[in-house]
């Protein structure tokens, strides 16, 4: 993997903990993708994790979109990971977050993100294997392909959309069909293609590790080439909503990602 990327050092040392993970002023509107009277479509940065944490309002998504919303009454309908950018839906009223919930129950709804991966991926591939607690790792959130009793069943759905054989890097489409822990990541980890950035489904999930109780060292910079997982969740569709509520969401990518992108020839589709 070779990737020729200049990313801005702010960026870099705001994610990797050398600089406060805080929303700044004027920052939360930039990433309001929508908003009506139900819901708050927000395109979340890789360095800001959901949850309110004890840093305060404003190290959180939802901690910033309650100060907002001037209301302690979101309901965080979709979540992400810290490292995964992308649509997270925050409603604003019990009725939208009941029915956005239940169509993500019943599974009316379609949803891609675009991944980079290690090696060449390319064409359609279906990958339908059951995820459990990996019990080879010292990290205990690590999810493995493997049956047991506990596992649970797992399908996700991968395009390769483009290869840049100087990287050696793919680009693809994938589409989760179940929604398990780590689902894209581990099921990529099985294929052979782990995510661009990934501490935990990379070369050595002992980087995982490395970077709690260190931040950013040489040594990740060396094996990932990159600070976050290149993990983005682009487009939520809604089926059988409400007429009043709104139904597709679209995220265009954060300029990491496009600078990632812009360095392997790619673009995403409009």
């Amino acid at each position: 993997m070779n990737l020729n990327l200049e990313l801005d050092p702010a960026w870099v040392k705001r994610f990797t903990g050398e600089a406060a993970s805080l929303v700044q002023e004027g920052e939360f509107s930039q990433w309001i993708l929508h908003e009506d009277d139900h819901i708050l479509a927000l395109n979340k940065p890789g360095w800001l994790v959901c949850h309110p944490s004890k840093q305060g309002p404003m190290s959180s998504l939802v901690g910033a979109a309650k100060i907002h919303l001037n209301s302690d009454k979101g309901h965080l309908v979709s979540r992400l990971d810290r490292e995964t950018s992308g649509i997270v839906l925050i409603a604003k009223t019990r009725f939208g977050a009941s029915q956005y919930q239940k169509a993500i129950e019943q599974r009316r709804v379609g949803k891609h993100y675009w991944v980079w991966v290690q090696g060449k991926l390319m064409g359609e591939q279906e990958v339908n294997q059951p995820l459990a607690k990996d019990l080879e790792s010292e990290v205990y959130v690590k999810q493995t392909v493997r049956k047991s009793n506990s596992a649970q069943s797992a399908l996700t759905r991968f395009e390769g959309m483009h290869y840049d054989a100087a990287a050696d890097v793919s680009v693809v489409k994938a589409i989760p069909v179940t929604g398990r822990k780590h689902q894209i990541r581990a099921h990529l980890h099985w294929l052979g293609h782990p995510v661009i950035g990934d501490k935990l489904y990379g070369p050595d999930d002992r980087l995982y590790l490395e970077f709690i109780e260190q931040g950013w060292t040489p040594r990740l910079q060396q094996a990932l080439g990159f600070p976050r997982q290149a993990l983005h969740a682009a487009a939520l569709e809604f089926e059988g909503l409400d007429p009043r509520l709104a139904y597709r969401f679209v995220a265009p990518l954060p300029p990491d990602l496009a600078a990632l992108s812009a360095s392997v020839g790619w673009s995403p589709p409009l």
